[in-house]
């Protein structure tokens, strides 16, 4: 059992307060899951010809200020590596494979998040209520963000087996549910050469999804294909760059729950956390139907 929230922002005027709007839908979901929280939010895009990673340490002293030297030793004085708790984002003028081939050599020892142009993922095991004020999350703005509190029934309670999963470039999916066949997909997607961090099997869903999109497949596409290839039950959410998706299991065995008014579209494991946001009482609100996909988007 894990819950799982998606929130879009609709009118522009509400991004700033985008983090005040999720904290509170996260701390609704605390009793889902008390293991571990984690946010990937979308916002502040780099300039043409850049990109960025989310990176996180195990050492809570770690030197960001040497990430910030090398950087820009690398890539020039307009890199730079802004720390937040025990994850930083990097930014350089380099394609994110370019920045991401010069990250894994330099700092072996530091775990990539996320990597794109918009995207950050932060995480971290532990309550979601404390995850929220060390993370500061109230403070982050943005034009969506895809969250998850975990209760580890498939993998270790650590950081890296932390929700959401991102695989490709501003790609990522937080999940709740389990998959029977993970295994065999995994050594599937290896020989495709996709790389995991981690033995969960929502890492697994979350490389599946960038393989099919590398192929050529749109999201919606890739999307059909796993309710034929993935066996299990889940529930999806989808962040991508432009907005987010939402899909069940064709027996819509784990709970979901959507709504939408004129400012935001959100979906939750359970009502209680979308009742937070302002305007609710006037929002559309239903179950999402299982096989079928919603999604949210900047070019809908």
């Amino acid at each position: 059992m894990c819950g799982i929230i998606g929130l879009f922002i609709k009118n522009p005027e509400l991004e700033s307060q985008l983090g005040e709007l999720v904290a509170p839908m996260l701390v609704q979901m605390s009793e889902r899951g008390p293991d571990s929280a984690g946010i990937a939010v979308y916002r502040d895009p780099v300039d043409e010809g850049a990109a960025k990673l989310t990176v996180v340490s195990d050492d809570p002293d770690y030197d960001w200020a040497g990430v910030t030297a090398r950087l820009q030793q690398a890539f020039g004085q307009h890199a730079a590596c802004r720390p937040w708790v025990n994850h930083a984002v990097l930014t350089a003028t380099a394609t994110a494979h370019e920045l991401e081939r010069w990250f894994g050599v330099q700092y072996p020892e530091l775990r990539i998040t996320s990597s794109g142009t918009t995207i950050e993922i932060y995480k971290e095991k532990g309550a979601p209520r404390e995850f929220i004020d060390r993370f500061q999350l109230q403070e982050l703005s943005g034009s969506h963000a895809v969250c998850h509190t975990r209760m580890a029934t498939e993998s270790a309670v650590t950081t890296e087996h932390s929700h959401p999963f991102s695989t490709g470039l501003d790609l990522c999916l937080v999940h709740n549910g389990s998959l029977s066949n993970h295994n065999r997909l995994r050594a599937m997607l290896q020989r495709q050469g996709v790389a995991f961090q981690t033995d969960n099997d929502s890492e697994v869903a979350a490389g599946y999804l960038m393989w099919r999109l590398r192929e050529g497949a749109a999201l919606e596409e890739a999307l059909e294909a796993a309710l034929r290839d993935l066996d299990g039950f889940y529930t999806f959410a989808i962040g991508t760059r432009e907005g987010f998706a939402v899909l069940r299991d064709p027996f819509g065995c784990k709970p979901a729950v959507l709504a939408e008014t004129d400012d935001w579209a959100a979906m939750s494991s359970e009502f209680r956390a979308i009742a937070t946001l302002p305007g609710v009482e006037d929002a559309k609100i239903w179950e999402p139907v299982p096989e079928q996909i919603y999604s949210w988007s900047r070019s809908r």
